[in-house]
């Protein structure tokens, strides 16, 4: 295939990297500025950098960039698509960008399949990007109304790029569930370092510590972009968060060692029945 990829920060450069070492397509690369572009030619992440007619004879599109900005990209762009070209995402939500990226795809004739590589790093940019990142990370597809033989194209280009497993689902369902596995926890890593006692940690801390603070390295502006398009699955775990910890804070004040063990009990009972 003739596969752009737009936006080369961590995860699109990663892509084209993967890409040229797992297959044999080629990857053509675009970027607001010209620094990542240039490096990508040098290492051989890409082949050439993408123009307008590139656009029109590519068979898939990768959008690496931010949700608004993979929108506004596909706006000015989509009619330079070829009817059929697949075109991904890699937003870390999904209904709202799913429900413009369709009705796109049917003004256009692209062919819009959702994609959220479950992968990345706390620091951003193409210097940080690798072929590897995604070994054994989960793909997870947003089909919509993509025809069953593109959704099989790009599972099998997943698989290629060493994804561990592929996870279909819906936008909502999608957005519910990173709203608890990945959101709610660079939420509660960011509240976590705000406390006064944080830059006293040094020689008070070990593995505790550095595994509730290591996401508050936060990319805000992404991060604040997605928070609010996914507002209010987010708001929700953020409240049943709240509510559990209050909960445990009660057991703590009314020094109720039986209720607070119990508490403590079932959330061990938890994460071993899930076997991690």
């Amino acid at each position: 295939m003739k596969i752009v990829i737009s936006g080369l920060g961590i995860i699109g450069g990663s892509l084209a990297k993967a890409i040229k070492k797992y297959t044999d397509h080629t990857v053509y690369g675009m970027n607001r500025s010209q620094e990542p572009l240039q490096k990508a030619l040098s290492c051989g992440a890409i082949d050439a950098i993408a123009d307008e007619e590139t656009l029109h004879t590519a068979d898939m599109l990768i959008l690496g960039v931010y949700p608004d900005a993979a929108v506004a990209f596909i706006e000015q762009h989509g009619a330079d698509l070829k009817k059929g070209c697949i075109v991904l995402d890699t937003s870390g939500i999904k209904t709202k960008i799913c429900d413009k990226l369709t009705s796109l795809s049917h003004q256009h004739g692209f062919v819009f399949v959702g994609f959220h590589p479950m992968a990345g790093k706390e620091k951003n940019g193409f210097d940080v990007s690798e072929a590897d990142l995604f070994v054994k990370a989960s793909a997870i597809l947003v089909p919509i109304e993509a025809p069953q033989d593109a959704v099989e194209t790009v599972a099998s280009l997943m698989k290629k790029l060493q994804f561990g497993q592929i996870v279909y689902t819906t936008p909502e369902e999608h957005d519910r569930m990173i709203a608890f596995t990945s959101q709610l926890p660079h939420v509660l890593a960011c509240a976590y370092v705000f406390s006064p006692q944080c830059p006293h940690h040094k020689g008070f801390s070990a593995g505790s510590y550095r595994d509730v603070s290591r996401v508050a390295n936060i990319n805000a502006v992404l991060w604040s972009e997605l928070f609010i398009e996914n507002s209010q699955p987010l708001i929700d775990e953020i409240q049943t968060l709240i509510d559990h910890l209050t909960e445990i804070q009660q057991g703590i004040r009314k020094g109720d060692r039986d209720e607070l063990a119990t508490l403590l009990h079932h959330a061990k009972e938890i994460k071993e029945a899930l076997g991690e």
